[in-house]
């Protein structure tokens, strides 16, 4: 029964997210790339793009592909790596481009940094490339850009990068491809009797002390970072999966009933975001809307430039504000599409106004509504 819940968890999510470590992707003893793998996972995201789901890769192997390139076959120092994910980068990028063209996709290569989703701005620039190369139809192949992080500023895994990513765009399935086929109670290899674990709902301390080490020597991500992974990912409405990704067609085989350990999450990407939006962000200005404004949001729609009447405070696009009525009452919370200063530009203004008044053409909406949180009729107000 477990088997056909995750089954549904991965053919039935709108959008997913899969992690595939140096191991999988790389030949460890000659350093090339392992093409008939890599040809068998394309089509899996082939069959996954079929079914209308959305699919970003987060691909390790740039610096275990360019140091045979470059002959360091020797511990490497930082400035090696970065070196080595120079060459790297470019022999990844055309393979994905080669292995997804040829079932009539297209990719497109994004490097991030710890700091593009910690820093507010680039969280938002890196969202919005994301979704609309998910609108156009592309499929993103992102990793680490460690050609410029340091070791004080980057992941250095990518299980918790691509937990991130699946964060930040809102999926509601992670799949970590790994050299194990899942969770078990302790290191299967050191104690045969350890228990297998097909599903997780409750990340508590008594999972957690079930991580090991990874045991590749190509990989840094041991199950430590896989359940640091999915603390972010299913706190974020996201259910994970970690899943043997030495198999060729390692999707289709988890979509037909694989062992592997899911993580379940408890709300959908959607809540998740509804209720960080409402209980983690404090807002940094108000919006007060007109009477036309106010029955739209009531009807669920987003707030348009059209109805908005006055701006109070500084606060820049992405910040939470409040939405208030023209008495003053609160009546939502929501991310601005806008910095104040330009939402002062197109307040009462038409949506197709904008790039006249901007110089450039954005969101049609002030707030969006997956983007707002209408209060309830509370009876102490903000001041």
């Amino acid at each position: 029964m477990a088997s056909l819940t995750g089954t549904h968890r991965l053919t039935s999510a709108k959008r997913i997210v899969i992690k595939i470590g140096s191991a999988l992707l790389v030949d460890h003893d000659t350093g090339a790339l392992r093409r008939d793998w890599l040809t068998a996972l394309a089509a899996d995201v082939a069959q996954a793009r079929g079914r209308g789901q959305d699919v970003a890769i987060v691909s390790s192997g740039a610096i275990a592909l360019g140091r045979r390139r470059l002959g360091i076959l020797s511990r490497q120092r930082l400035e090696d790596k970065q070196a080595s994910a120079a060459v790297g980068q470019i022999a990844l990028a055309h393979a994905w481009q080669e292995a997804l063209a040829a079932h009539g996709l297209i990719c497109g290569q994004i490097l991030v940094t710890l700091d593009a989703t910690e820093n507010r701005r680039q969280y938002l620039n890196a969202r919005t490339t994301l979704d609309t190369l998910f609108h156009l139809g592309a499929v993103p192949v992102i990793n680490e850009n460690d050609t410029v992080a340091t070791a004080e500023i980057r992941y250095g895994d990518n299980d918790r990068l691509a937990a991130r990513v699946a964060q930040m765009i809102s999926a509601d399935c992670l799949v970590l491809l790994s050299d194990v086929d899942g969770l078990y109670t302790a290191d299967p290899t050191s104690e045969p009797d350890a228990e297998f674990m097909p599903e997780i709902g409750h990340l508590d301390d008594r999972i957690m002390a079930m991580a090991g080490v990874s045991r590749s020597g190509m990989g840094v991500g041991g199950m430590t970072t896989k359940l640091q992974a999915a603390q972010i990912a299913v706190g974020a409405g996201c259910n994970m999966v970690i899943a043997d990704g030495r198999v060729l067609n390692p999707l289709g085989r988890i979509a037909d009933g694989a062992r592997c350990t899911w993580f379940r999450a408890q709300a959908t990407p959607r809540t998740a975001r509804k209720q960080w939006i409402a209980s983690a962000l404090k807002p940094n200005g108000s919006l007060t809307i007109d009477e036309g404004a106010v029955r739209a949001l009531r009807r669920g729609r987003s707030l348009l430039p059209a109805g908005v009447r006055g701006i109070e405070g500084d606060f820049d696009r992405g910040d939470a504000v409040w939405v208030r009525d023209g008495s003053g009452k609160v009546l939502a919370r929501g991310l601005s599409a806008y910095s104040s200063v330009n939402a002062r530009r197109i307040a009462g203004h038409k949506s197709d106004e904008i790039e006249a008044l901007l110089g450039y053409r954005g969101r049609d909406e002030m707030i969006h509504r997956d983007d707002m949180v209408l209060e309830r009729m509370e009876e102490e107000q903000p001041t």
